[in-house]
């Protein structure tokens, strides 16, 4: 799954694929491996990239996340992959969250008729043993769950049906 972020008015497209000494990442025209991360404590953890292991620190306040490494801060901001997927027409016809690989379906967070705001957990998902979180691209009702957890699903499924409130 390609994955952008803004990083100081500048958008990065980057994505990992698995290899046989961990994963690679692809930035741009790059194939940097093996990459690796150790997940220490909410707010920190040790990134290896090419051999070579730094502590990171960060914060993950929704699309933004504040991380910093060798002394510097830098502020990302994740651009959601299934926001150019949701319906078009969002007056006419229902909101849908799509599922932007094949995978499985980990954990559900929310049940129909729950209402959410923008940016809200509604499933972990996992694809090649990378786990996404999908996430509510706008305030709304859960109208409909289409797959159950250990259900799987091809890229471009539904996996929920938002509908706005008050409709």
């Amino acid at each position: 799954m390609h994955h952008s972020f803004e990083v100081d008015g500048v958008d990065y497209q980057l994505w990992l694929s698995p290899g046989q000494h961990g994963y690679s990442l692809h930035l741009r025209d790059q194939v940097i491996a093996p990459v690796a991360f150790a997940h220490h404590s909410d707010s920190y953890g040790l990134l290896t990239i090419a051999g070579e292991t730094e502590p990171v620190r960060f914060v993950i306040d929704g699309d933004v996340i504040h991380l910093n490494i060798r002394g510097r801060t830098r502020i990302l901001r994740y651009r959601d992959p299934l926001r150019p997927l949701a319906s078009a027409d969002h007056e006419s016809s229902p909101l849908v969250a799509r599922a932007p690989m094949p995978g499985v379906v980990v954990t559900t967070t929310v049940s129909p008729g729950q209402t959410i705001s923008a940016g809200t957990a509604l499933m972990l998902i996992e694809s090649m043993k990378l786990e996404t979180i999908i996430r509510s691209p706008q305030d709304g009702v859960v109208d409909r769950i289409h797959f159950k957890e250990g259900e799987s699903f091809e890229r471009g499924a539904v996996l929920v049906t938002l509908s706005k409130e008050g409709r």
